[in-house]
Parts: structure tokens; sequence; C-alpha cells
């Protein structure tokens, strides 16, 4: 990625790549209130969007997050997907509908006034919400606001989902959009929002893709789940999953598609990108970590590790301080590996930081010099904490764990651990 200055120059990079798919349209409207759980406060101000195909579709697919208390949106996602056809979805940041007693209710509702006014049958759209767990959705002021968010939607000029990455931010300082044309001209393209509560296992991660390629409606139900298995599942911020976690994936299946697995390595490669920029973009981070874990008895055993490493307090606020105290390194590995029961000899295992061995043979190999030059590395990769409306760099603190038990590999992608994310969730709901 060439270095971006501004989020004027941003925003035209995510244009000039967010043409929507033959058969898509997007909407946005917002929304004034004041949430029924406090007793008094100033107008909270709520983003509505839409994603709509101009014809119903059989071909979609989705993946939920594995959190036991999911959001009202999750369990009516779910079970619509048993349905014929999908024609759209509409999404609100601010309130995630989660445990409230009327929560199925209150989506049903919105989307039934949403149904009469495009013409359809209620069945064919989806609902998702992100934001604050716990409060009700302000139905009446969303039923009122459905009538001119059909409209922004139905007369969509600029078919470009930029403005939906946009609208559908929480606490996320940039938007998230990555798009791939194939030849003949058929287009992938998928927004994502995220920034906290990330560690999916479909976190306040929602993904929405978008093609126009004619995919079959088994075939894209049978890749979604482990593209997303590879990607989305292999990113931490907080190693907290959300309620409200979702991907959903549709084709209006307008281009014909004589390559499924061109097909397949694209939508892969937009799900990579959007997974990664949404832990370049979360809350408080200031390093990207890239841990590689290769020589493990199974890819899931090799995800596990990578991602108890990336999840340890120690070795992100280690990072966060870009001081090298790789013993933090060795000491997560092994703590999750005893407690797993995985016996991993300490001889054969190896570890790099940026490239430098620092343990083998069971012993540490550090030096004053390479201490120092671990610790330059560590400043070269960080990006201030208080993040611009544009991703400013992206570099990667590159961790390589070689467990020398096998021939199995995983890559995780996680974050630091900052004061500013502290302070950003702490301060959440005032």
């Amino acid at each position: 990625m060439k270095k971006i200055n501004s989020d004027i120059e941003y925003r035209k990079i995510l244009e000039a790549q967010g043409a929507l798919p033959s058969g898509f349209k997007t909407g946005c409207t917002s929304l004034s209130f004041v949430p029924e759980e406090l007793e008094s406060g100033n107008l909270m101000e709520m983003n509505f969007s839409m994603l709509l195909l101009d014809e119903p579709t059989n071909v979609f697919a989705g993946t939920f997050t594995r959190n036991q208390f999911p959001g009202a949106p999750v369990y009516l996602c779910r079970d619509r997907l048993n349905n014929e056809k999908f024609q759209g979805i509409l999404i609100n940041n601010k309130i995630a509908n989660v445990c409230i007693e009327t929560g199925l209710d209150d989506s049903e509702q919105v989307l039934k006034v949403a149904a009469q006014q495009l013409g359809c049958d209620p069945s064919f759209l989806m609902a998702s919400s992100t934001g604050v767990i716990g409060w009700r959705l302000p139905v009446e002021k969303m039923k009122e606001a459905v009538p001119e968010l059909v409209k922004s939607t139905v007369n969509d000029s600029e078919k470009n989902a930029y403005k939906l990455s946009k609208h559908i931010m929480t606490t996320d300082s940039f938007p998230k959009l990555r798009s791939r044309t194939l030849p003949g001209g058929g287009r992938i393209v998928a927004v994502a929002k995220g920034a906290g509560m990330i560690e999916p296992n479909m976190a306040t991660m929602l993904c929405f893709v978008m093609t126009d390629l004619a995919v079959s409606r088994e075939t894209l139900r049978a890749m979604l789940p482990g593209i997303v298995s590879k990607t989305f599942n292999r990113i931490s911020v907080d190693s907290d999953q959300s309620t409200s976690d979702m991907v959903i994936a549709a084709s209006s299946a307008l281009v014909p598609c004589d390559d499924t697995k061109l097909f397949e390595n694209a939508l892969f490669e937009v799900c990579s990108e959007l997974a990664s920029d949404i832990v370049r973009n979360g809350e408080g981070t200031s390093h990207v970590i890239k841990v590689k874990v290769s020589g493990a008895e199974t890819e899931e055993q090799a995800s596990s590790i990578g991602k108890a490493l990336v999840n340890s307090p120690l070795v992100k606020t280690a990072i966060a301080g870009n001081d090298p105290n790789v013993g933090r390194f060795i000491s997560s590995v092994g703590d999750y590996c005893g407690n797993a029961g995985i016996d991993i000899p300490v001889r054969k295992l190896e570890l790099h930081l940026g490239g430098s061995l620092i343990f083998s043979e069971g012993a540490f190999r550090l030096t004053p010099q390479k201490e120092k030059e671990l610790s330059e590395y560590l400043k070269n990769c960080s990006y201030p904490a208080e993040h611009k409306g544009w991703p400013v760099n992206d570099k990667t603190v590159d961790i390589e764990i070689n467990l020398g038990i096998g021939e199995s590999v995983s890559i995780i992608t996680g974050s630091d651990l900052t004061h500013e994310y502290v302070s950003e969730n702490a301060d959440y709901r005032s």
C-alpha cells in the first residue's frame, strides 16, 4: 500500500475500487434519539443503511458469531438463511439489539415497514445491528426514518460502496472497503466495520460481500465458512468475541463465472485484506502484530498458539512500549501449551522477531546490540494510537515461531494494547 497522507486521498482510493457490482444499490440516512434506558441525556445519532439487490436472489450465504448470547438480528439472519430468496439487509449502528425482550419483534417491525416501502416480501430482508449491548432499538424513530432510507437506496445514482462503508462504522476511525474485478468484468465488493470486541470466531465485526458473478447458492455456501475461518477468524484486537458479528454474502448472478476457483481466490483476498484493515484500525492500536506459527501438528493448534501470543496482555503492552521483552513471548507460548496439554520439546522451538533469531535450542539468543536493534525495529513498525481517518502505514511486527513437532502452519494477526484502548472503552457510553 502506498503512503496515504489525508482522509481525502484515502476516500479517493476507496471510491476508485468501490463501484458496486451490477444489480446492487446502497443507501444511507441518519436519525436522532435518546436511549430508553437513560433517564435523560443528549440526543444520539444513529446511522441507518441499506444494501439492496434490484431483484431477489437465491444466491446468498452467511456466517455468524459463536457467542452464546447473540443479538436478535443474528437469530433473524440465521433463520432467513433457510429462505429461498434474499433481497437486502438493513444495518444500524449505535445499538446492538442484544438480549432485549422485544428485540426480535423490534427488528421485524422495522423490516416490515421497509418491505412495504419496497414492495417486497418482508422475509426477503435481513437486519444487522452493532453498538451498545443492552439497549433497545429506537423502533419508532427507525420506522419513521425508513422511507428516507428506501428513497436514498432506490435512487442511488453513485452506485459506489464507499458511503455504506462509512455509515456502518462505530468506533472505527476509517472505513474499510476492498474489491476485485475478474476477467469478464464481474466484481466482488465488500465492506466491513470493526475496531473493538474483535476475536470473531464466526466481534462487533460486520462484513457485507456483494458480487454479480453467477456462482451457485451451494458453491457460495460451501466457500464462505472456509474463507472466514482463514481470514476474519484469525484476527484479534482484544480477544473479546462480540454478540453481533456476521458476514453476509450475496450474488445478483448477472455475470457468468467461468472459473469458480478464481472466484474463490478473489473472495479470499478481499476478506483477508478487510481482516487486516480491521486490526490496523483496532481501538488504540499502535502496532499490528503478525504471528506465523509453523511446525505444528495441526492448523488449529498453530492458530490457537498464535492467538495465545497476540492476546497476552504482557506481550501486547511490551510491543506497545517498543520493548523487546521477548521473554514474554516464550512465556505465553509455554503457558498455553502447558494448559492445553501440548508437549513441545523446548530445544526444538525457534522464535524470530523481525527476522532476527531470539530463541533456539532451548535458550535465548540475545545481546545488548540485538536488544537495541529490536527496540528500533518495534519503533519503526509503530504508528500513532490516536488514529487518523485513514491507515497511516501497512507495517507489521513479524513474529515467527517454529514448534518443530509437525508440518502445519497458521498466521494470526493482532494488535498491541495502549492507554488509548483503555480510555476509549472506559468512555464508550459516556
